[in-house]
């Protein structure tokens, strides 16, 4: 039977995470959305809560215990009773539908309602031909990689798992146990006594083969599929994660050493000219793209070729100086409200704002410590030197046991911040792609859902990571049994997972990181924009 308060904890988490979902989508949601784009809004709510339950079932499923053996009938005491593997296989099915499917369709129909993308179709069109474009593209999304999906599970779907050949004893040297009857009730295996000393003695004369053997198994698309989304959601959290968790807590603590000050009259007149210059530099540099791109346009006769090298040289050139010309917007746009706080809002600026980013930039930092060192001491060591962050949650166990699966939910859930904050901090730094900001009563729904995209494919790199690093202390979860035997040695994709090819490159990155923040701590501000205008008008 399942446990009340698991299920009364389920059904409170999961409205705890629709509460914050709707709360996120109507403080942030840009005015212009504000009465519209109301499928992308939903795609985004259910994909925050999905997201969220996604790490947040693995502090369940701890806490559920389903995986320890005495759970089949013989020792039920510590078993939640929650069928896990009934959640994880929804979870497993939703998270590739979620991104291949309702997300890219969300953003293609939300695209043509602006003509961004689907040039024609915003002006006078009608809802049903919005929806008939955004078919159309998501059609051609469904087909690649419904084609990637099914050859790879068609010859990759094998696991490999190694075991070892034992050879018991006679076990009719087991010293006897009877069983008294009871009237009216049938056998049952809570009737079984736990093993004794004769029977411990008994089992230890065996013979173990020293060679390991495996065990060949087709694994079911549930668990494939989830194999398929962590081993692509790697590369991503690889990266941002890495790159989240060094910048995490040196942004927060810069939020606190840089807050408003009050200006005198003297500051506000330089700090005003700085930002006028600043403005006009901008206006500059959109008008010389916007020329450079109706002159090409021009000289090909409204079209744009990309199959020569130098057209395509040309097109990377100018992508290149389009994000730098929106990365240069967004810090003028982050400074001019810096700059409002410091004056006309200084009265109304509420001053435990600062003091709350340096509490969780402490925090921050210390968690991100205790995970550098965790990867170090227990992740990477083919020998683990310390069980480390495992021994501390049982310990919290010993004395108040909701604090040690707190502590599973605070450092999984950490990472998956990290993975949105790494994003972010990445494309600002290197204008490899568009940075897509989080600020209230301005984020567009694209903005959205490419967030909530991209958190659902950092969701079960999360996890994975998490049942492997807490594996101690997670032993008898349903997805450390998933994690760490099947999706271990999955053919090709465990190979990956065996030789920690993502772990290191985690640690490395991230060290990196920490190095170069520590050189260049502060995104750039107005250079920006004249070094961009002078690069475009020597052109």
């Amino acid at each position: 039977m399942a446990d009340i308060w698991l299920i009364c904890v389920t059904i409170v988490g999961f409205v705890l995470l629709s509460v914050v979902a709707l709360y996120l989508v109507v403080k942030y949601q840009h005015p212009d959305d504000k009465n519209d784009a109301y499928i992308p809004k939903l795609v985004v709510m259910f994909g925050f809560v999905l997201s969220g339950a996604t790490v947040l079932l693995l502090p369940l499923d701890v806490a559920n215990n389903e995986g320890y053996a005495g759970c089949d009938g013989f020792d039920t005491a510590i078993c939640g009773g929650l069928n896990m593997s009934l959640f994880w296989d929804i979870i497993y099915w939703l998270i590739p539908i979620w991104i291949f499917f309702l997300i890219p369709l969300s953003t293609f129909y939300y695209e043509a309602d602006d003509g961004m993308i689907m040039a024609g179709t915003s002006v006078g069109a009608k809802p049903q031909s919005r929806i008939k474009e955004a078919i159309k593209y998501e059609l051609f999304v469904v087909v690649i990689f419904g084609l990637i999906f099914a050859l790879t599970y068609l010859f990759l779907n094998e696991t490999a798992i190694p075991v070892r050949e034992v050879t018991g004893p006679n076990f009719g040297d087991v010293a006897p146990y009877e069983i008294e009857p009871v009237e009216g009730t049938s056998f049952s295996t809570n009737q079984l006594m736990p093993m004794g000393i004769q029977d411990e003695a008994v089992l230890k004369v065996s013979y173990h083969d020293e060679d390991l053997g495996t065990v060949k198994l087709g694994v079911n698309a549930s668990v494939f599929y989830a194999g398929l989304m962590a081993w692509m959601g790697w590369f991503l959290f690889a990266l941002f994660g890495a790159v989240g968790m060094a910048a995490m807590p040196l942004d927060l603590i810069l939020a606190f050493m840089d807050r408003p000050r009050h200006m005198d009259a003297v500051e506000f007149a330089e700090a005003q000219v700085l930002l006028r210059d600043r403005v006009n530099e901008l206006v500059n540099v959109g008008e010389l793209i916007k020329l450079e791109r109706d002159e090409k346009e021009q000289k090909n006769g409204g079209k744009r070729g990309y199959f020569t090298r130098e057209a395509r040289k040309a097109a990377a050139e100018e992508k290149k100086t389009l994000l730098q010309f929106k990365q240069a917007v967004y810090l003028l746009d982050e400074d001019v409200e810096d700059f409002r706080n410091c004056t006309e809002n200084y009265k109304n600026y509420n001053p435990l704002i600062p003091i709350g980013c340096l509490v969780l930039g402490i925090c921050s930092f210390i968690i991100s410590l205790f995970w550098v060192l965790h990867i170090i001491l227990y992740v990477l060591p083919k020998d683990p030197v310390t069980p480390f962050l495992n021994d501390y949650f049982h310990w919290f166990d010993k004395w108040f046991p909701l604090f040690g699966v707190l502590s599973v939910a605070i450092f999984s859930f950490y990472l998956l911040i990290c993975g949105v904050k790494g994003c972010f901090k990445f494309g600002l730094r290197f204008l490899f792609f568009q940075v897509h900001p989080m600020k209230l009563n301005k984020t567009y729904m694209s903005s959205f859902l490419f967030n909530i995209g991209l958190v659902l494919l950092c969701a079960l790199p999360v996890v994975q990571f998490s049942a492997v690093s807490f594996q101690d202390y997670a032993r008898n979860t349903t997805i450390s049994q998933v994690v760490n035997v099947q999706l271990k040695y999955l053919r090709f994709f465990g190979w990956f997972w065996r030789s920690k090819i993502f772990d290191y490159a985690l640690l490395i990155i991230m060290l990196l990181t920490c190095v170069y923040l520590g050189c260049k701590p502060r995104d750039s501000t107005g250079k920006n924009s004249v070094s961009l205008r002078d690069r475009l008008r020597s052109r």
